[in-house]
């Protein structure tokens, strides 16, 4: 069963409006997740703001946004100030623009989610979006307030759906070259191509789910497993010092060798 929508409100396209609910696409519901407690006691630690000079608690009705503009000095803002920066409408993703799919880069991509109708009267303005997207391979572009913050986002059609995306603000983006541009741009040897390019093909496999796999996750539920049952919790086991990998003389010679073992790996 599709997990319950989180936000329901409405997609507009100039004069056309229709009823839409949206879910995250993914989730972390599984993961394993821990209490801190009191070791002594067993009992639950609860958090609270001290005031860093007067070490006292401070009360949430008196918890304030600050902004530091010098050392020990801060700028305080108000909730009702903050609020009064959102947009007006926190329900309706008015599409304000479309770009082409492929001129936005997947580093802009933040958290995707699924879009869908709310009601069977909306489905043919929905369809009719998507499908216009779809036919011209754009993308919409649109704010909305979500998590509390106004997110610019942008509109996928994928399939019988749409999926949205947040994306991040422009001061969280780094840009490549301040990363990228030292490594040596030299052509690489033509011999050293095909020995890679046959050890790509060695390891290529479909792709599967199972890949992604956690197993510190699976560990974790072993021992919560074997704990509940009253077993005694397993030894620490320490883990092995990774080898230094030595210095590469030749890296034809390194490679040769990877592709004998590859494929001495597949007879067996």
């Amino acid at each position: 069963m599709a997990p319950r929508s989180f936000w329901k409100g409405y997609l507009k396209l100039s004069l056309v409006t229709c009823p839409v609910a949206m879910a995250p696409a993914t989730s972390e519901n599984e993961k394993v997740r821990f209490h801190t407690l009191n070791g002594k006691t067993g009992n639950r630690v609860v958090s609270r703001y001290i005031d860093a000079v007067t070490g006292k608690t401070v009360d949430e009705d008196d918890e304030v946004k600050g902004y530091e503009r010098g050392e020990s000095d801060y700028v305080m803002l108000e909730d009702d100030e903050l609020d009064a920066m959102a947009l007006e409408s926190t329900r309706t993703i008015d599409i304000e623009m479309f770009v082409p799919r492929d001129s936005i880069e997947w580093i802009w991509f933040d958290t995707p989610h699924y879009l869908t109708p709310d009601d069977a009267v909306g489905d043919e303005a929905y369809c009719v979006i998507r499908d216009a997207m779809a036919a011209t391979h754009m993308v919409g572009i649109s704010r909305l307030v979500m998590y509390r913050r106004e997110r610019a986002v942008m509109l996928e059609p994928r399939d019988k759906g749409i999926v949205l995306w947040t994306l991040r603000y422009g001061d969280e983006v780094r840009g490549e070259e301040d990363y990228f541009g030292d490594i040596g741009a030299k052509s690489v040897d033509s011999k050293l191509m095909t020995l890679v390019q046959k050890l790509i093909e060695e390891r290529t496999k479909p792709w599967d789910p199972h890949m992604v796999a956690d197993p510190v996750q699976e560990k974790l539920l072993e021992i919560i497993a074997a704990r509940k049952k009253g077993r005694k919790r397993p030894a620490k086991v320490e883990a092995e010092e990774e080898a230094a990998p030595s210095n590469v003389i030749s890296i034809m010679d390194a490679l040769r060798k990877s592709l004998s073992q590859e494929t001495g790996a597949k007879k067996r």
